[in-house]
């Protein structure tokens, strides 16, 4: 009999399902666009969580959406994870637009705050270079499929409303924390974080090991944020910051190679174009535009050996302008240069090249002032008598001088060629 019993209370524990209780509820803070510096810090918290064998993950957002391939390795992460992980969309005010949409129906447990939305989850491109036709068309179908073939996956998985989230990829729907819940989308609406915790407590769900049941009443809440590289890159990935550098590593180098030497300019600009470069990796640059910024500083250049009157110039006034408007293409205005950044930005990176560019001409309008060629056309006194060769006193220096005929001592003579260390002169004529 005895064992018996002890057999039947072995197979309760094998078959029943584990409280997950450990020590923390660890939360992840993520604001802005998803990008790979977001990506990289999310997959380092989830694997930190998982080797800590913690309570609960919860990504608290706010995001307009971002890079596809981001999205896809927060993703994976979470699919992976051992400790359960819950989207949260919050405080109120917040959204959790495309690639939002995906992760939030891709995790264990999925929470808005009262006054947030989601959706609008419909792909961009994020190729660039535009492109127009048929060709172009079949392309956004492919992409538009694939993106609702893997949210509709995503949502079934979790054993929430694929047909929604199929339209929130189609038709670019969004909804409010309170539809969402009722429309099954989300599992539940909390005001904070805690009230989160409170609310799973007693959950069952499903992780990758299989199914599990939270225990997270009493447990602590610790909060995490970016470290400073991985802010800095967060930062450096804005599409406003990124233009930013671009233009004054463009404006950087511009004004070094039209005056060699300085050196500051051409190491800030080189500095500011590779982190403007490490940026755009991670935007959909619109190559064309790109390459109209470059041909209108190559413009600039040419004005100062080339006298056109302005032409180059203007020319690279235009090509600049339409570079710029051209050179994120997304319809998402989460990765769009906002116009208080870029007109601003255009028209002082314009200003400061037309300065540059009117310096340098008239720096080489001027008469040199040094070595051979600035002696050329000033005056002397003769002190000692050229018949024809003698010294003449130019500047405070004895140069020693020869002339075609005689110049007596006290005479003022014009320089007309340098030759070594002889000077050519001829007498300047006396007004009576």
């Amino acid at each position: 009999m005895n064992k018996q019993i002890g057999f039947l209370l072995l197979i309760f524990f094998l078959t029943a399902h584990p409280a997950y209780s450990k020590d923390l509820v660890v939360v992840v803070k993520i604001s802005g666009p998803i990008n790979p510096a977001v990506a990289e810090y999310v997959a380092h918290k989830i694997n930190q969580a998982n080797a800590d064998q913690e309570a609960l993950i919860v990504l608290h957002m706010d995001t307009p959406g971002g890079l596809d391939t981001s999205m896809r390795q927060i993703i994976k992460k979470i699919q992976g994870s051992q400790v359960p992980i819950a989207s949260f969309v919050a405080p109120s005010g917040s959204r959790a637009a495309s690639a939002g949409t995906f992760i939030t129906i891709a995790s264990h447990i999925a929470a808005m705050a009262p006054g947030t939305n989601i959706g609008a989850a419909h792909p961009v491109n994020m190729m660039g270079g535009g492109g127009a036709g048929e060709q172009a068309k079949t392309m956004e179908q492919k992409v538009a499929n694939d993106a609702a073939a893997y949210i509709r996956s995503l949502a079934e998985l979790r054993k929430r409303n694929a047909h929604w989230a199929e339209l929130a990829v189609t038709k670019s729907v969004s909804i409010s924390a309170e539809e969402a819940l009722r429309l099954n989308v989300i599992d539940l609406i909390a005001g904070d974080v805690k009230a989160l915790v409170l609310a799973v407590d007693g959950r069952e769900v499903q992780v990758a090991s299989g199914s599990i049941t939270l225990d997270t009443g009493n447990l602590q809440i610790v909060y995490h944020e970016m470290n400073p590289r991985q802010k800095f890159l967060d930062i450096i990935s804005n599409p406003n910051v990124a233009y930013i550098l671009m233009m004054l590593g463009v404006v950087g180098l511009y004004f070094e190679m039209s005056n060699p030497g300085l050196v500051l300019p051409g190491v800030i600009g080189a500095i500011s174009l590779i982190l403007a470069l490490y940026a755009m990796q991670t935007l959909p640059i619109n190559y064309a535009g790109f390459l109209l910024i470059l041909f209108g500083v190559i413009l600039f250049i040419a004005e100062i050996s080339i006298m056109s009157y302005g032409l180059l110039s203007v020319s690279g006034v235009i090509s600049i302008f339409l570079g710029s408007t051209m050179l994120i293409d997304s319809d998402d205005p989460a990765l769009q240069i906002s116009r208080a950044i870029l007109y601003p930005t255009l028209g002082l990176t314009l200003v400061l090249s037309l300065g540059i560019t009117a310096f340098a001409v008239r720096t080489r309008s001027l008469k040199k002032q040094g070595g051979a060629e600035g002696m050329l056309g000033e005056t002397g006194l003769v002190k000692d008598a050229l018949n024809p060769q003698g010294r003449v006193q130019v500047r405070g220096e004895l140069w020693e001088a020869e002339a075609e005929g005689p110049i007596a001592a006290g005479e003022t003579v014009r320089i007309d060629a340098v030759e070594g260390l002889t000077i050519k002169v001829t007498k300047v004529e006396s007004i009576k």
